[in-house]
């Protein structure tokens, strides 16, 4: 065996290694391991047609390479949970990363003509490199592809693509380093230009994610923050009212004690159902047991009398969750806005929402309905409603998709009868 199928047998190697390492696995560890081996020996029997029944053929080299191309790509599909542009950009990139430790053995069997050296210079740059990644971007990396979002994905696999192209013309194909030894500098500069763009790249992805995070916090931390106020607002509210009736209940003492020697009973009544009425109107209304969802509902109520708009509000939400109070809070946040803003647009029909939010027996049940006017645009990835207000608007949803995730719900909706739902359910 010569060193360019020793070469290509390790950076198959340390190809499927890096599938397996920086893609999140849909299937178990033996099994997506299982299918990476299935793939290194089929990468390794084409090996033989372009290296060994035909090494003069280009045309061979160039349908075999094509060939091999697809099986990488594929294999990541295969194993990968999320199948989406984070996907291709780890496949392609995963090319990329090979061909530095192929780059590397050709360059030392050029100068040495050793072939033990060779083999081991590209095994240790494999694994240098690999090494990095592992330590510097690979957690940052997992995280990210759980992330329901492709903004931007797509466009950025075309930086794995232009530099697979551009390693191919100066590297390999169709004149060969042995060939032209000049392009030697050259290589060893895109190289590193190549891992120092992925390491720039990955890392402002995080990034612009901790600002959204950050974005997100302080669009939750607003809201409750006028929840509270919203509260305060109608307890100071209230306690005046109540002091007035205070003042006024010797005068309705004296009306009842004057109606009774009259044996105007029936006036009796409807002093008492006034007073009752007065009562009821400063009540302090407690929308559910959890402090934050209770703020947000608040605020959300507030706002939609101020629009008037009327909002028919079933919760049973419990002082502890089992997942994030924060979080929850901003989905209810989310959708009861979302909602809000629709029907307060009305001119002719009713401004009414209904809402059933239950966190009880074992599961989670968030229904929101409401009427509409104009057409509801669904995304076709994620079957959700899609903001017509352009670039920068409806991280909402994607904030409500991401929490269903989390904590392994279903969420869909539906429009039927001019009414639109919007339903989230999960076993907790």
């Amino acid at each position: 065996m010569n060193y360019k199928n020793l070469s290509y047998t390790i950076s198959h190697v340390f190809l499927m290694l890096f599938m397996y390492l920086f893609i999140v696995h849909r299937y178990s560890k033996k099994k997506t391991a299982g299918i990476c081996i299935f793939s290194f020996w089929t990468l390794r029997l084409t090996d033989y047609l372009k290296l060994d029944l035909y090494p003069d053929s280009q045309m061979c080299y160039a349908v075999v390479t094509m060939f091999q191309i697809f099986v990488t790509q594929f294999t990541g599909i295969f194993i990968a949970k999320h199948r989406d542009g984070k996907l291709l950009f780890a496949g392609l990139s995963a090319s990329n990363y090979v061909i530095a430790g192929s780059v590397a053995a050709t360059i030392l069997y050029m100068w040495t003509q050793d072939l033990v050296i060779s083999m081991l210079g590209s095994v240790v740059v494999h694994t240098v490199i690999l090494w990095i990644l592992y330590g510097r971007i690979r957690a940052i990396w997992l995280r990210y592809q759980e992330k329901e979002t492709e903004k931007n994905w797509w466009e950025l696999c075309l930086i794995p693509v232009f530099f697979y192209c551009g390693f191919c013309t100066l590297a390999f194909f169709p004149i060969t380093l042995e060939d032209n030894p000049q392009n030697i500098p050259a290589v060893l500069s895109f190289i590193i230009t190549m891992f120092v763009a992925y390491v720039v790249v990955i890392r402002y992805m995080e990034s612009e994610s901790e600002r959204a995070g950050i974005y997100w916090k302080n669009v939750f931390f607003e809201s409750y923050i006028k929840g509270l106020e919203d509260q305060y607002y109608l307890v100071q509210r209230s306690e005046q009212n109540l002091k007035i009736l205070r003042h006024d209940m010797r005068h309705y003492s004296g009306m009842i004690d004057t109606l009774l020697n009259q044996g105007a009973y029936d006036e009796i009544r409807n002093v008492t159902a006034h007073i009752k009425e007065v009562s009821d109107e400063n009540r302090v209304v407690k929308y559910c047991e959890n402090l934050m969802a209770n703020s947000i509902l608040t605020h959300i109520m507030e706002r939609a009398r101020r629009c008037g708009a009327v909002v028919h509000l079933e919760a049973a939400v419990p002082r502890e969750l089992p997942f994030n109070d924060y979080e929850f809070a901003t989905v209810l946040a989310n959708l009861l806005e979302n909602a809000v803003r629709c029907v307060s647009a009305f001119q002719e029909k009713d401004k009414r929402v209904e809402a059933r939010i239950e966190c009880a027996d074992g599961h989670v049940l968030i229904h929101i309905q409401n009427e509409y006017e104009n057409e509801i645009l669904l995304d076709a990835a994620t079957g959700l409603p899609r903001s017509q207000a352009g670039e920068g608007h409806g991280l909402g949803m994607q904030s409500v998709q991401a929490f269903s995730d989390k904590i392994g719900g279903n969420i869909g909706c539906y429009c039927e009868d001019g009414v639109f739902h919007l339903m989230l359910f999960a076993k907790i």
